[in-house]
């Protein structure tokens, strides 16, 4: 059908410019993020692109629910502008009539949407989760550039290498110094390197002297040694934070329904139901008179959607801390929109107006007078 045929030709187009361009602007401003982080040594530089691929990933149910909405506002608003939708209501088709080819369309970029939340999100967070926690958990001499003062991961001990070997595991021209107990501790060496005992990291030095001093008493020591061991790690296993609920996977919250898991999947499975609901409000706030510019609905599509996409997390969070049940979060929020979206769309439909509604009552009053 040449209607069904022609308004999807054009939802496509602009769906996949806008999805396009929405990409291209996050992948920047979360480069610019993950590489001021590396700077900063909160990342690992060599992962700087990895970390921004898991990061778009995570963001992309919230890319794809706004492209697809601002994709029908923008195509329909243009169909208004351009006197189209007076063919087509001139020709039978009034607004409603676009709910089915519209949804045809939709329908694979929903099931998208609803794949993306309640899979994509949870691994993508989980695989950021392990590569800050592997980052943070590397050993102390992995953590020392050569040439520079750096602080272990504890806090006690300052560690300085000349030079590195290619794999990080040797240095040569250590110095270290620690503090603990009251016990100043230099220790200098012509080479280190990382051996793993029972689970333990040590730190081998070869060939160096250590000078101990008691910061109570004055008192110090010189000893120098062909072959020194320092315990870097106590417990050098995989030990990952804890995780929250937005790093375990969709059925694991709802095998385990405390109030942070249903509050979390209540987020994951309102995306989805949002991105429908958006697509029936599209509808009616893409009727525009054509005398007047586009801004004004694109702008009042925006609101929507920020107003929307807040009023999730604002759910989630009384879901979380007990103020809301789940299932009057989700009955509330949704099928409010869904019924006000409803009711506009048949509003259009009917092409009913307060002006007209008014001047009818008006005209009532006097009859009835």
């Amino acid at each position: 059908m040449l209607f069904h045929s022609t308004l999807r030709k054009d939802l496509a187009r602009n769906f996949g410019a806008t999805l396009v361009i929405l990409i291209t602007i996050v992948m920047t401003v979360i480069l610019i993020r993950t590489l001021g982080q590396a700077s900063r040594g909160s990342v690992n530089p060599s992962e700087v692109m990895l970390i921004m691929g898991f990061s778009v990933l995570s963001q992309m149910t919230t890319i794809v629910t706004l492209s697809l909405f601002i994709a029908v506002v923008s195509t329909l608003s243009r169909m208004y502008s351009d006197s189209e939708m007076v063919i087509w209501f001139s020709s039978g088709q009034g607004l409603a009539h676009f709910v089915r080819p519209l949804l045809h369309f939709a329908w694979p970029i929903l099931l998208m949407i609803v794949l993306l939340a309640l899979f994509a999100w949870p691994w993508s967070n989980l695989q950021l989760q392990e590569l800050e926690s592997r980052f943070e958990q590397r050993n102390d001499l992995e953590r020392v550039a050569p040439g520079q003062f750096q602080e272990s991961a504890g806090g006690k001990r300052v560690f300085f290498i000349d030079k590195d070997s290619p794999n990080n595991r040797f240095g040569n021209h250590v110095f270290v110094s620690s503090l603990e107990d009251g016990t100043e501790t230099v220790t200098t060496a012509q080479q280190g390197r990382i051996d793993m005992v029972r689970n333990e990291r040590f730190l081998m030095l070869d060939k160096g002297q250590q000078w101990l001093t008691n910061l109570q008493t004055g008192e110090t020591r010189l000893t120098q040694f062909e072959h020194y061991e320092v315990l870097v790690d106590a417990n050098a296993t995989s030990d990952t934070k804890s995780l929250s609920s937005r790093h375990a996977d969709s059925w694991t919250l709802f095998n385990n329904p405390t109030r942070e898991n249903l509050g979390e999947l209540g987020w994951r499975l309102g995306l989805g139901l949002a991105a429908i609901n958006l697509v029936l409000m599209a509808l009616a706030v893409s009727a525009i008179n054509p005398r007047v510019g586009r801004s004004y609905h694109l702008g009042l599509a925006l609101f929507i959607f920020i107003a929307y996409y807040n009023m999730l997390n604002v759910g989630q969070s009384w879901v979380t801390t007990g103020r809301v049940t789940f299932a009057s979060f989700m009955l509330v929020l949704h099928g409010s929109v869904f019924a006000i979206a409803i009711t506009w769309l048949y509003a259009r439909h009917m092409n009913w107006s307060w002006r007209a509604l008014l001047t009818r009552r008006e005209h009532t009053a006097k009859v009835i007078a």
